[in-house]
């Protein structure tokens, strides 16, 4: 009787300790992906004035509520935007698009002067493909309904892959997420997974991990998953959310 009663009572220690040790890791996930810890990351880059990707917060929230029609020039001006973001920093890339932009609306497309602006061949071939195609190539996007459509032609764009053409979408107002290598290592972090991340291509186990994130995420915040993918970017590349 007393070996059975010790070992019942070995039984209860050991379902408690294990009780407690997954209340801990549950209640430590939910606290990192928490709505509180979410408008607290948000709050902080405003507070440091890093609230923006091509344009602010405010703009990038309001226009995925509420997505607006953009003309032919703005419509390449997002086009040529992600197009010197990749590789670049935000505050680099913004320069030197403020430049080809200004150059473009004064001079139109000039390879040999843009070319000495931004001294990268195939991105400048696409700028200029871009600009001097721009109405066809705006009028185009707007005819298509469904968002598939819509990425898998901005993706035939001259000089926007895959991720980019995500990331273009979003500053289109569609409410899509980049999938960019800062978002799939804090997705394989959500699912406590280890998965091997390739950036040239995103593999379905870690979308399929992203995607429950940002599920999460919206539940949380009530907001678009283009806008929590953006402040979440942000917050990764500034150092706020440690991997």
């Amino acid at each position: 009787d007393n070996f059975v009663k010790i070992y019942i009572m070995l039984r209860i220690i050991l379902f408690v300790g294990i009780t407690i040790s997954l209340s801990k890791k549950i209640g430590k996930k939910l606290m990192f992906f928490s709505r509180n810890w979410f408008f607290d990351l948000d709050k902080r880059l405003r507070m440091c004035g890093l609230d923006s990707d091509a344009q602010s917060f405010d703009e990038i929230l309001e226009n995925l509520r509420a997505r607006k029609i953009y003309n032919p020039d703005e419509f390449a001006s997002q086009c040529i935007y992600v197009i010197l973001a990749g590789g670049f920093s935000q505050k680099t890339a913004k320069k030197i698009h403020e430049k080809i932009m200004a150059h473009l609306r004064a001079n139109d497309a000039n390879f040999d002067t843009l070319i000495q602006i931004f001294n990268n061949k195939n991105k400048i071939n696409a700028i200029c493909k871009i600009w001097e195609n721009r109405v066809v190539l705006c009028d185009g996007y707007y005819v298509l309904e469904s968002l598939d459509d819509k990425l898998k032609y901005l993706q035939d764009l001259p000089h926007i892959g895959k991720i980019t053409a995500n990331h273009l979408a979003r500053n289109l107002g569609e409410d899509v997420v980049k999938y960019d290598i800062w978002i799939q290592r804090l997705g394989c972090k959500f699912v406590n997974k280890n998965f091997k991340i390739d950036n040239g291509k995103l593999s379905l186990e870690i979308k399929n991990a992203c995607d429950e994130m940002f599920l999460h995420l919206e539940r949380e915040t009530g907001l678009p998953r283009g806008y929590i993918d953006v402040v979440l970017w942000r917050s990764l590349q500034q150092g706020l959310i440690k991997l």
